[in-house]
């Protein structure tokens, strides 16, 4: 089995103007590129500062034009905010534009909050959320659309646009249970989760038996901070955590909501313990990673190395370590385990 190294990115906001934050983010993006990373994956969130690529299409159509082999996508495109026609035509023009490098995931929003500022009523968003992947693979698959639902009715659409892979770009979506994850392998959809290597070693078993298609992915997001010492990695895991912690928080605490599904620890020390960061020199985060990869049975690790207000240097050192003295390594282990 193959292993398969990813980007994984809120585009949070961080220091500096937004000018700043985006032309950034923009570089890092280059390096990832240039670092042979597969797959570059962003949210999508609204009126927070978790979020700074609102509309995930706008910004991938500039990564799409300064990278030349990273494949890139939404994880997810919030379904209910969208018009599906619009959508499955922003879907062909990127995978046009980049050569056939799109991958998209899908999903009905995590944040009731934002979902009522665009109107929405949250208890329609799972109804809606099936409704338009319907119409999104029908769509994508070229001619003519009718479709006839609760929320969506089309008759006889004519589309000018197509995707460039066929039948369509991949599909990814963000699982945390074994019931999704079959799900998920049922329509041939490749899965991430933000969960311990025990729980990705469940949806696994789940998954793995059902999976369509050769190269499929059932994967994990690490935050990643790495340092030539121990001690000043933490410190700046500790620093950009608490940024980026915030900003998950913002609208739950405005609102005085708990979030939905999730619950993250205040302090990066909780996410370490759980498993969900790798902190330290490479040799740490090399036996770290290498021990949840081969405890979960994950074929795809998505990194997290821009979060909070880490640097665009500090962001790029962790990424050449992890290149030059990680990457390697797990990937030989990886062939060593299929053999």
């Amino acid at each position: 089995m193959s292993l398969y190294f990813g980007i994984f990115d809120h585009v949070d906001r961080g220091a500096g103007t937004l000018a700043e934050f985006y032309e950034n983010r923009l570089q890092l993006v280059e390096a990832y590129d240039r670092a042979g990373f597969y797959i570059y994956l962003v949210a999508e969130h609204h009126m927070t500062p978790l979020g700074m690529a609102p509309s995930p299409s706008v910004f991938l159509s500039a990564v799409a034009q300064r990278t030349q082999r990273l494949r890139f996508g939404p994880l997810v495109y919030t379904l209910p905010l969208y018009h599906p026609l619009r959508l499955i035509e922003e879907i062909c023009m990127l995978d046009q534009m980049s050569g056939g490098r799109f991958e998209f995931g899908v999903g009905k929003g995590i944040s009731p909050i934002e979902n009522r500022y665009y109107g929405l009523d949250p208890a329609n968003a799972e109804k809606m959320f099936a409704e338009a992947l319907e119409v999104l693979l029908q769509g994508l698959g070229g001619g003519r659309l009718t479709f006839s639902g609760e929320f969506y009715r089309f008759a006889d659409v004519p589309f000018e646009l197509e995707p460039l892979q066929k039948p369509r770009p991949p599909l990814w979506y963000g699982a945390n249970n074994p019931a999704s994850a079959e799900r998920c392998a049922r329509r041939g959809m490749n899965v991430v989760a933000n969960a311990p290597a025990k729980v990705i070693r469940g949806m696994g078993e789940a998954y793995w038996p059902l999976a369509k298609h050769a190269d499929a992915k059932l994967g994990m997001n690490r935050h990643i901070v790495i340092a030539e010492d121990s001690a000043e990695a933490l410190a700046a895991a500790r620093r950009a955590y608490r940024r980026w912690y915030a900003s998950f928080m913002k609208l739950w605490r405005e609102h005085n909501m708990p979030p939905v599904g999730i619950a993250y620890p205040p302090e990066i020390d909780g996410f370490i313990e759980n498993g969900l960061a790798a902190v330290g020199t490479p040799a740490e985060v090399r036996a770290i990673l290498e021990a949840q990869l081969a405890e979960s049975g994950a074929n795809y690790l998505g990194c997290r190395f821009a979060f909070g207000d880490l640097s665009l240097a500090e962001s790029l050192r962790s990424l050449d370590l992890f290149t030059r003295e990680v990457m390697p390594h797990l990937r030989a282990e990886a062939r060593a385990a299929a053999e």
